[in-house]
């Protein structure tokens, strides 16, 4: 599976969500579900866990990624993500990278090749 790397600069292709949809497991949906429900504090179902990744021209996504806004704000702008935005890194990706500093790496690294 090639690696695909989200708007925000998370890989979507390490995703429980985005395996199990591509491999179209269901024991893997249930599995991430019973995972991200706990570690979530939320109910998340298996019928939840589909995803063909951020970046992906369907609609098919897990719930939150249709109202990220980085997401949203990358779609709109048309790049392939963050690091190819001529207003990285604006106070969205900011004070993401606060949860998800590996985000900022990726996103770095992608824009140091550039």
């Amino acid at each position: 599976m090639a690696k695909m790397i989200s708007i925000c600069g998370l890989t979507c292709s390490e995703c429980g969500a985005f395996i199990a949809t591509q491999k179209n497991d269901p024991d893997m949906r249930k599995k991430v579900a019973e995972e991200w429900s706990r570690q979530y504090n939320v109910v998340v179902k298996p019928e939840d866990i589909i995803c063909d990744g951020c970046t992906s021209p369907t609609d098919r996504v897990f719930s939150y990624p249709r109202i990220c806004e980085i997401r949203n704000c990358g779609r709109q702008k048309q790049v392939q993500n963050c690091a190819h935005c001529g207003e990285y890194a604006c106070d969205k990706l900011t004070k993401f990278f606060e949860l998800a500093p590996i985000a900022r790496r990726t996103l770095e690294e992608i824009r140091n090749r550039s």
